[in-house]
């Protein structure tokens, strides 16, 4: 099988369904923002030992990230049907996780920081960054075509739980995050 069909070669790339449009399409934007969000994970996957505790949902959530671009791919008059599921459910995972981030922080104040500290904390923030890149783009084809209802919802749960990794690794390896100042919320 060869990777190389040359049918891009022209700046136009296909949808679900087969319709062609052209590489800077709002929905191949997306699904381009969102495939470099999940390279992200895939590279903090690898700073982590195998046996992390983290492992398991990280994979999932990468799951989650390719059916989502299965759908974003689907424009609204697609004649063919997308079988794939919908990772709705992703939103109550992240939520769960938020928590168990926030009760490993209690205690913390939380702070806008400057990104670092440690590689996975690192790795998160740019992780973090990317999850606000998609969600803007997402935002923008929203207004013209309804996403499913979960897609915007769960961009902003991943910004915050990788706003929260990133903290509880700098506390579980006792390191302190420079900060730039309090959330408003914290003062």
């Amino acid at each position: 099988m060869s990777i190389t069909t040359k049918t891009g070669d022209r700046g136009e790339t296909s949808l679900f369904g087969g319709m062609r449009v052209p590489k800077d399409h709002i929905r191949i934007e997306c699904n381009g923002a969102i495939d470099e969000l999940n390279s992200r994970i895939g590279l903090l996957r690898a700073h982590l030992s195998g046996d992390h505790p983290w492992q398991g949902r990280l994979l999932a959530l990468q799951r989650d990230l390719m059916l989502m671009m299965s759908h974003i791919a689907t424009p609204p008059d697609c004649t063919k049907e997308n079988k794939k599921k919908h990772p709705d459910h992703g939103i109550e995972a992240c939520e769960e996780w938020i928590i168990e981030c926030k009760d490993h922080l209690s205690g913390h104040k939380l702070a806008f920081i400057l990104p670092g500290g440690s590689i996975v904390s690192a790795q998160c923030h740019l992780i973090r960054t990317a999850t606000r890149t998609a969600e803007r783009l997402l935002v923008t084809l929203n207004r013209k075509e309804l996403l499913p209802s979960y897609v915007l919802p769960y961009f902003n749960r991943i910004s915050d739980l990788f706003y929260l990794l990133a903290m509880v690794d700098l506390k579980m390896n006792e390191i302190i995050p420079d900060q730039f100042m309090l959330f408003p919320s914290q003062k």
